[in-house]
């Protein structure tokens, strides 16, 4: 998902204080004063030629925007390949074999991304928050291969599995699956999710751990030297830098020679809107990021026949824009003043209720900002606070890596970068664990 601001305007009819824009694979907020943009949607009424309102009359005046909290999925349009069961699947089936695997995984990781979304809100109140669910899940999960007893016990269960309902090793084979799944070609969408271990020269990983680690994981290993920590940065950002196509630069701010085993995780993902933007229709708008400051913004402008949705129970209206992949984009908007209650009644159920109930409709016009939005973050705490613990101390048992039972994970880095235009949408998003002794 994406979530992005909405301002009154004397041609507009839809006045929504904030709005949530739903992508697909990672979580976002936007500081408005970093990112200001207006949003509006104007509805035709079906066979009238007059538009008329989808919001109520008492949301139809002109509001300054505070910060804004916004929800969303990097990897866009993942329901249809990952996190949504298929259709010949029935319930009893969820039980046997693949199909399991993937039901349980989308379950597991959308509850993950939803509990890690909110506690990097209440850490960032004010500042832009965007990162990818999936990233972080799989290079947890790939971590958890080498994990045992209570550390891996709490890795596991923090990312939402349920471990006497799904075994671990279901769950990597899930993980598998789901890699195999998102590394199909594409003409239509442009996607590269891969894993990495840079271990230290000379230490000698077991070789069950190096084993599944390319089975299950697809991951390649690069012999590194840590003792040279700046050369060592370099081999891992500029590798970083490359699979990301550019877009995530310097994952590692600085190292150092105690580190032995850095597993990294990245994806990118690029998909064109099957109606782009016309860029002649762009035009700036003016936005107020303060009382007494506005800023111009550039405002992208369409109306077509465009999915939508009306909830009255969560005070909000949902528009779903599609990619030529058929994946699909979901913006939630709040209706005024009411950003904050939606987000406390966000669960992961929500999610499928309405891509079941979204319908087509015609708009006479759909506004919204370009926006280019990036954060980066040291995990630890965070993780901490989701009852994963054991593994960043000295009672760490990464045992399944190395006959050295000193290993423990030092910090964890995410960064994710997302990009929406008039052409479509362009994101990447990487994680590093690093391990130390």
């Amino acid at each position: 998902m994406v979530i992005c601001p909405f301002q009154s305007e004397d041609r507009v009819l839809c006045c929504p204080r904030q709005c949530f824009t739903s992508l697909g694979g990672g979580l976002c907020r936007i500081n408005r004063q970093q990112h200001p943009g207006n949003s509006s949607i104007r509805a035709g009424g079906g066979s009238g030629s007059t538009a008329h309102t989808l919001l109520s009359q008492a949301d139809m005046r002109t509001e300054r925007m505070s910060p804004l909290l916004a929800l969303g999925l990097l990897v866009s349009g993942l329901c249809s390949r990952v996190h949504c069961l298929p259709e010949n699947v029935t319930p009893e089936e969820r039980h046997k074999g693949t199909s399991v695997d993937g039901y349980s995984l989308a379950s597991s990781n959308t509850d993950f991304a939803f509990s890690l979304y909110k506690q990097l809100a209440l850490k960032n109140p004010n500042k832009n928050v965007i990162f990818s669910p999936l990233s972080i899940s799989i290079a947890l999960a790939f971590l958890s291969l080498g994990a045992r007893g209570p550390t891996l016990t709490e890795i596991l269960e923090g990312l939402k599995f349920n471990l006497t309902e799904t075994p671990e090793r279901e769950i990597h084979q899930g993980f598998q699956h789901l890699l195999q799944t998102l590394s199909r070609p594409s003409n239509e969408l442009q996607l590269s999710v891969g894993n990495t271990m840079f271990v230290q020269e000379q230490l000698k990983l077991l070789d069950k751990f190096r084993e599944d680690a390319l089975a299950l994981y697809a991951s390649e290993t690069f012999s590194t030297n840590f003792k040279d920590p700046e050369t060592a940065k370099s081999l891992i950002n500029d590798y970083v830098k490359n699979k990301t196509r550019g877009k995530i630069v310097d994952l590692f701010k600085d190292l150092d020679p105690l580190t032995k085993v850095i597993l990294v995780n990245y994806i990118y993902f690029k998909a064109q809107w099957r109606t782009p933007f016309d860029p002649k229709q762009t035009y700036k708008s003016q936005f107020h990021v303060s009382k007494n400051k506005t800023v111009e913004v550039p405002m992208m402008s369409i109306g077509d026949l465009v999915t939508l949705l009306r909830d009255e129970e969560l005070d909000c209206t949902l528009v779903e824009l599609t990619y030529t992949s058929n994946d699909s984009a979901l913006f939630i908007l709040p209706d005024e003043g009411k950003m904050q209650d939606l987000e406390a009644k966000l669960i992961p159920e929500m999610l499928t209720r309405w891509r079941e109930s979204l319908y087509p409709r015609r708009i006479h016009e759909l506004n919204l900002p370009r926006f280019s939005i990036s954060s980066d973050y040291k995990l630890k705490d965070i993780l901490s606070q989701l009852e994963i613990k054991k593994v960043f101390t000295q009672e760490a048992d990464l045992s399944g890596i190395t006959d050295d039972h000193e290993l423990e994970v030092s910090q964890v880095v995410h960064k994710a970068v997302l990009d929406v235009g008039e052409e479509g949408t362009e994101g990447a998003a990487a994680t590093g664990v690093k391990a130390d002794m």
